[in-house]
C-alpha cells in the first residue's frame, strides 16, 4: 500500500469515527469462511457497516478525528474490525446473538454516544443500552399515562351519573 493510498484510508476512516457516535471495536479472527459471511449478513440485516482495519490507520485516524476516544487505542492489537451503526446497542446485539453459535467475535472496546466501553466484559452493558427510539417511546408512554387515567376515571364517572339519572327519571 503506497503513502497516498495510506493517507486516504486515513482520511476515510476518520470521516467515518468523525460522522457516527457508535463505534465498536472486535476481534473476528478465528473464523472460518462460512461463519464470517452468516456474520457479515447478520450485521447488515441489523444496519451495520462491518470492515476489517489495519491497526496503525485506524489509531491515526482515531487522532485526527475531534473525538476523545479514551483507551480505545490501546485495544487495536492483534485483527481489529470496526463496526459502525445508527442503533447504540445494534452491533453487542448481533455480536452476542452470534456468540451463542462460537466464541467469537470478541468485544475489544466501544465508543457510543461520547462514552467509551473497553473489553468484552462490558458486552452485557451495552446490549442494555437502550436505542433513541425506545427511549423515546418510554417517556411517550410515561407522559400518556396520567391523562389516559384522569380520561378514564371522567368516562366511568359520567357513566355512572348517567346511569343513576336515568334510573332516577325512569321512577
Amino acid at each position: 500500500m503506497t503513502r497516498e493510498e495510506k493517507s486516504l484510508v486515513i482520511e476515510q476512516l476518520t470521516a467515518q469515527l468523525t460522522d457516527n457516535a457508535t463505534i465498536y471495536l472486535a476481534d473476528i479472527s478465528g473464523l472460518n469462511a462460512i461463519a464470517t459471511t452468516n456474520l457479515r449478513r447478520a450485521c447488515h440485516k441489523a444496519g451495520i457497516k462491518l470492515n476489517v482495519v489495519k491497526n496503525t490507520l485506524l489509531a491515526k485516524a482515531m487522532e485526527g478525528s475531534d473525538k476523545d476516544f479514551g483507551g480505545l487505542a490501546d485495544t487495536l492489537k492483534g485483527s481489529t474490525s470496526l463496526m459502525i451503526a445508527e442503533v447504540n446497542n445494534a452491533p453487542a446485539r448481533v455480536i452476542k446473538e452470534f456468540r451463542k453459535k462460537s466464541d467469537r467475535p470478541i468485544l475489544k472496546g466501544a465508543y457510543v454516544e461520547e462514552s467509551v466501553y473497553i473489553g468484552d466484559n462490558q458486552l452485557d452493558a451495552l446490549v442494555d443500552i437502550k436505542s433513541k427510539d425506545e427511549l423515546i417511546g418510554e417517556i411517550i408512554g410515561l407522559l400518556q399515562s396520567p391523562a389516559k387515567n384522569v380520561i378514564s376515571a371522567l368516562k366511568s364517572g359520567s357513566n355512572t351519573i348517567a346511569g343513576i339519572v336515568k334510573t332516577l327519571s325512569e321512577r
